[in-house]
């Protein structure tokens, strides 16, 4: 017998168009505990199969109305559907070449009929293993995927994901001839906090802080952790006045927000630069990121808890900033940390 507590937790399709098979059927495989979806025919169990929440294992009947149970073999495999579906055939045929065509046609595996309940149980043991296994391996690629592209402290997107996200964007609005703005968020003080609080204490301010952003933000928008106690905005389609209001909205929303570490509540500022990539900035993606860069170091001297837009505020010159590379900061030395400078 399957063991039950795990076995509830499996779906399985069961497509038999005769219905005293079908109804004995459900019965044996309720039996055994799992939650069984019954269809009748080819076209309903393809519905079935093309759910959110299909089942695992699918039992099809090769001679059915509508589509065979090859056909629907063919089709799921056709859709590449993850998780993936393990599919055993039930049929009264015996001859090997009917074996190999139901094999070739993306069946798992192939049951004659009549056919022993033991024999039947141990087939669906086998691609209950199976299935699981595909599940698991789809887990650990979906977490090697999320370490490549997510700042781990945060949640948020990395360097890498907002460099490669800001030039798509930027593309896009080029062909669009539409504006696409990039802000600059770095914390104020930061050093600070570390130095008085801790690092784990400045941990919980990144954390809260990038939690804070990301809650006021368009669905579309990107928000990232660049590096140190720096954040890069991306804002798709969004000219310098929309930048202006949405950078408000964040200096307001960090420094409105009280961080509690250990039993002391902290607030913190920031200080924002601002870019616009459009028909009259361009969209170079490391002009614009340096224009933005160092539009925040002039709202660092200009006093905090301020912002500057790139080219319209005064001391930011968008144009006197391209020595300055965009890459990875000079080793030694954390990016978004300058000599002599008081973050």
């Amino acid at each position: 017998m399957c063991d039950l507590p795990e076995a509830r937790r499996l779906k399985v399709l069961l497509a038999e168009d005769a219905r005293f098979a079908r109804h004995l059927l459900q019965r044996v495989l309720a039996g055994w505990g799992y939650e069984v979806v019954l269809a009748e025919d080819g076209e309903q169990a393809w519905r079935v199969l093309q759910g959110p929440d299909a089942p695992s294992i699918a039992l099809l009947d090769w001679m059915m109305p509508g589509l065979d149970g090859l056909e629907v073999c063919r089709k799921v495999r056709q859709a590449g559907r993850e998780p993936y579906t393990y599919i055993i055939l039930l049929t009264g045929r015996d001859r090997q070449q009917d074996v190999v065509e139901g094999l070739a046609a993306g069946a798992d595996d192939y049951l004659r009929k009549p056919f022993d309940n033991l024999e039947l149980e141990a087939r669906i043991r086998t691609g209950r293993r199976i299935a699981e296994l595909h599940g698991e391996l789809i887990a650990a690629r979906e977490a090697l995927r999320e370490q490549a592209t997510t700042d781990s402290l945060t949640g948020l997107a990395n360097r890498r994901t907002i460099l490669e996200t800001l030039g798509r964007e930027l593309e896009r609005c080029r062909r669009l001839a539409t504006a696409c703005a990039i802000v600059f968020v770095d914390l104020d003080h930061f050093k600070h906090v570390n130095d008085t609080h801790g690092h784990p204490a400045g941990d919980e301010v990144l954390r809260q802080a990038a939690s804070t952003m990301r809650a006021i933000l368009r669905p579309y928008d990107l928000v990232g952790r660049y590096g140190g106690e720096e954040f890069v905005v991306v804002l798709p389609d969004c000219d310098a006045a929309g930048a202006r209001a949405a950078g408000e909205r964040l200096r307001a929303s960090v420094a409105g927000t009280a961080i509690s570490v250990g039993g002391v509540s902290l607030r913190v500022t920031c200080s924002l630069g601002i870019a616009v990539g459009d028909s009259r900035n361009g969209w170079d993606r490391d002009r614009l990121l340096n224009a933005a860069d160092a539009a925040m170091y002039s709202a660092k001297r200009a006093g905090r808890d301020r912002i500057v837009v790139a080219g319209e505020d005064e001391g930011t010159a968008a144009d006197t900033v391209e020595a300055k590379p965009a890459g990875p900061a000079p080793a030694g030395r954390r990016r978004g940390s300058r000599p002599g400078s008081a973050r």
